[in-house]
């Protein structure tokens, strides 16, 4: 059955006065071909007709082509390629993608004389054929593609960092005329078994975090430091390795590469400013998490590329927290917050949880309300100097979580972190949420820490070694053995409803001398009737 052009072609008939309208459907009535309606335009001489009507209606037909095409993009690729319904079309008039999108072409700018490359093509992500004159970047992006020229060369030829590139592809893939194929850090569904479909979300990430402790330097003697031992420094070309080795491996997973500067105080490395370049230049989402630093620093720091979030950590009231940190710490943190609010860079404070804490913690956050974006606890693991603290109260530990959640819902910046809320969120019937990474406990997954003299671990806060970076790529250290086994979490979560999301917290289990493959996070309160 042939579709009424008006249908085929609303723009273009919108345009037109009714008369017009129902003079040109007259003449066009024996048309079998909707496809010819541009060049039957493009022959007329009529007055009412606009100049440029034909090309609207070469774009209109092109959007028309690719929507019905659109069923035959694969849900998956094997390789970075070109979205298949692409179409590239050269009009002689400007503007006529914005004149499309208005509604009706009412009070749309009009088109101009003049020639525009336009691409045209439908987004499987959205679910929608979207149109916009091509860029010199678009062009870039698929002409790489298409003739298989490597990132690097490209960079090399245009003077440009290799991330500027791999940036320049990322933005062809999210707007959907590149299609790349899924994410490779993705859990083993035989282990992460799902109950619903809301739940596959968590089983495959987009992104790669480094959790980089680059220097074991620090301005505070905090009492639960998790390590206060003296490693060498890696020196600056190895650092750089690091990164470029960084680069290749979220490029082959096809995520997308983050590096979380700490320490110590990440800001006292003697390269610290030359490494956080490299990392920005290699298209690497950047985090700080540090200690209070002059406005003129971060104006630094923002001048090379603004951080994705500066945390920083409080551990309670200011006399309880000054005890943990050092007199006067609450202070200039709260004043450092301001800093970092006038330079619009987001801001995050942590806690680590302990028995001496937690009543604090709702206080704090009310505190913290109109100083920070978000305010998040961590439970203490009892491991380095941490071991002389004590762990919150078990039994009371539930009946805190359902406060904290309760008070949560009138104070926005208060975020929700611990894996095991999940249980409270099963509990009600309220989907899961992505707990402490995202994805549960992300030990190995999509997460590593790498400490300051190339130990890689699989989570900073217990000693979880599954490689060196003097002696293995990141690809070979993720891949091993022992990266799989922190990864499938522990044996005893096995059928849970909730572990998709969850899988408690592995540091929990050392901290009690428990088998962190066998034995579940004892701060566990999971109802074997709901398992």
């Amino acid at each position: 059955m042939v579709r009424p052009l008006n249908d085929v072609y609303p723009a273009c008939f919108a345009v037109l006065s009714k008369e017009s309208r129902s003079r040109l459907l007259a003449a066009c009535s024996d048309m079998s071909d909707p496809g010819t309606f541009p060049d039957f335009l493009g022959q007329m001489n009529a007055a009412d007709i606009p100049p440029f009507l034909p090309d609207l209606a070469r774009l209109e037909w092109a959007v028309s082509a690719v929507a019905d095409e659109s069923r035959t993009i694969p849900k998956e690729v094997e390789n970075l390629s070109v979205n298949p319904v692409l179409r590239f079309i050269e009009l002689s008039w400007k503007g006529l993608p914005a004149f499309l999108a208005s509604a009706q072409c009412s009070g749309a700018i009009m088109p101009e004389q003049g020639s525009e490359r336009v691409l045209v093509w439908f987004d499987p992500k959205c679910g929608k054929t979207n149109a916009r004159p091509a860029s010199d970047e678009d062009l870039l992006v698929l002409k790489m593609v298409v003739e298989g020229i490597a990132p690097e060369i490209v960079a090399a030829e245009g003077g440009l960092p290799p991330g500027a590139v791999d940036a320049a592809v990322n933005r062809g893939i999210w707007s959907g005329i590149l299609l790349s194929p899924p994410s490779s850090i993705r859990r083993d569904p035989a282990i992460f078994q799902t109950g619903k479909n809301n739940e596959e979300e968590f089983l495959s990430s987009p992104s790669f975090t480094l959790q980089w402790h680059i220097t074991q330097a620090c301005d505070l003697h905090c009492k639960h430091c998790y390590d206060r031992s003296d490693r060498s420094l890696l020196t600056l070309d190895q650092a750089i390795k690091v990164l470029d080795d960084l680069r290749l491996f979220v490029k082959s997973r096809h995520v997308q590469g983050a590096v979380s500067f700490t320490g110590g105080n990440p800001l006292l490395h003697p390269h610290f400013n030359a490494i956080y370049r490299a990392a920005v230049e290699r298209n690497f989402s950047t985090a700080i998490l540090g200690n209070p630093a002059p406005a003129a620093r971060i104006e630094e720091i923002i001048n090379i590329g603004k951080p994705a979030f500066y945390q920083v950590s409080l551990e309670g009231l200011p006399e309880h927290n000054d005890s943990i940190r050092g007199e006067g710490h609450f202070d200039r943190i709260i004043k450092f917050l301001a800093v970092l609010r006038s330079l619009n860079v987001s801001t995050m404070v942590m806690l680590t949880l302990t028995s001496g804490n937690m009543d604090q913690v709702i206080p704090l956050a009310e505190l913290l309300r109109d100083k920070v974006d978000v305010f998040h606890f961590n439970r203490l693991s009892l491991f380095g100097e941490g071991a002389n603290l004590r762990l919150p109260d078990r039994g009371k530990y539930r009946q805190f979580l359902e406060q904290y959640l309760k008070a949560a819902e009138k104070n926005p910046v208060m975020g929700i972190k611990d894996n095991l809320i999940n249980i409270l969120r099963h509990e009600e019937g309220i989907d899961l949420f992505g707990g402490c990474t995202g994805y549960g406990c992300g030990a190995a997954f999509n997460f590593v820490s790498l400490l300051a003299d190339g130990e890689v671990h699989a989570c900073r806060k217990f000693p979880s070694p599954i490689g060196n970076i003097h002696r293995q790529g990141l690809a070979e250290i993720y891949d091993s053995e022992g990266a799989r086994r922190y990864r499938s979490g522990c044996n005893a979560c096995l059928g849970c409803a909730v572990r998709p999301a969850c899988g408690g917290c592995l540091a929990g289990a050392y901290s009690h001398g428990l088998n962190v493959f066998e034995e579940k996070d004892p701060f566990c309160f999971m109802s074997s009737n709901n398992a």
